[in-house]
């Protein structure tokens, strides 16, 4: 009489594999997750720049705003889930700052009066 099926050595080994690529995954993929949430920060922070550029061209001011305050301006129909806005303005120029609470901890600035994106 014939028997199949897999032995228990056999098992281990494959739960060890499947264990071992679980562990090399899992910390790319929170980082991939990370960045992700960044971006939708970034991404929301320069369409309210560019919305504030074009609200000024109308009334020739920025407008200050936070958070969904921004969807005044035009153009601009809401932020992404979970960012988080500021815009400061002043008469001749504005800054802004966003971040998200599920991203790498980064917080994003613009600044009108130096030209855009600042780095750091």
């Amino acid at each position: 009489m014939e028997k199949n099926g897999f032995t228990l050595v056999e098992l281990l080994v494959v739960m060890t594999i499947v264990g071992i690529l679980t562990a090399v995954a899992l910390p790319e993929y929170t980082a991939y997750r990370a960045r992700g949430f960044d971006l939708r920060a970034l991404s929301d922070l320069r369409n309210v720049s560019i919305a504030e550029e074009a609200y000024f061209l109308d009334t020739e001011q920025y407008l200050s705003c936070e958070m969904e305050e921004c969807a005044l301006l035009p153009g601009v129909s809401g932020l992404s889930q979970g960012v988080t806005l500021d815009m400061i303005a002043s008469a001749t120029a504005f800054t802004g700052k966003a971040q998200h609470p599920q991203g790498s901890g980064r917080t994003y600035h613009w600044d009108s009066a130096t030209g855009g994106l600042v780095m750091n």
